[in-house]
């Protein structure tokens, strides 16, 4: 465990100095420092299992998995300006809220509540696109899938805040996780297809602070 701390200093060192390269625009702290800090939230999904301290060996694999395409999409978003890029970043941030909702599912039962949730992010996606929309255009589909999907995964990670299959603890984690990422998506979102604002890098600190924390979810305490 003291291992993971170690990594989670780092970490709240790195992503700071992440962002304050990303307001400079400085290439080359940004070459190094984002695939460094998403690199190191893998590790601190991965050290669980490595050291036999995870909760669930099939949940961790899932998590790894997601967090292993979020690697892949945060080094292709480096060159976002690309369009190519972009929508590389996209694809492989789509795959991993797929594989995160598999993961939740497996800890989340069907519940009465889920109809509730269902609603209450069901609007808050149809909001979302509609304001986007303007803006999309050769990527409506695109978008509309990513919303749908990133909607559900939230969906299910609530959902195992009524699951007797998953501790108080995790479910916090996991559900605050996904909140923060679903939180860092949308102002990715806004800032490419919406409206352009010089503080949208601010997204880096909800996405970390989600990734980690739904990386933690894993460790068995």
């Amino acid at each position: 465990m003291a291992v993971i701390y170690f990594i989670l200093a780092v970490v709240a060192i790195a992503v700071p100095c992440l962002i304050r390269a990303e307001f400079r625009k400085d290439r080359k702290r940004i070459y190094i420092l984002k695939p460094l800090s998403s690199a190191l939230v893998l590790l601190v999904g991965l050290l669980p299992v490595i050291i036999g301290q995870n909760l669930s060996m099939t949940y961790s694999l899932w998590i790894i998995i997601g967090l292993l395409f979020s690697l892949g999409g945060d080094i292709a978003l480096i060159f976002q300006e690309n369009q190519k890029a972009f929508r590389s970043g996209l694809i492989l941030f789509l795959i991993a809220h797929i594989v995160y909702t598999i993961a939740f599912s497996m800890q989340a039962n069907m519940i009465r509540q889920q109809v509730y949730i269902i609603i209450i992010l069901g609007i808050l996606a149809a909001a979302a696109y509609r304001y986007l929309y303007p803006g999309l255009g050769s990527m409506k589909v695109s978008v509309l899938a990513y919303i749908i999907i990133i909607s559900y995964m939230l969906n299910r990670a609530i959902a195992t805040k009524f699951s007797p299959n998953v501790g108080d603890r995790q479910a916090w984690l996991i559900c605050i996780g996904a909140g923060l990422f679903y939180i860092s998506d949308l102002i990715l979102a806004i800032n490419r297809f919406r409206k352009p604002f010089r503080y949208h890098r601010i997204s880096l600190a909800f996405y970390y602070s989600g990734q980690l924390l739904i990386a933690l979810s894993t460790i068995a305490c």
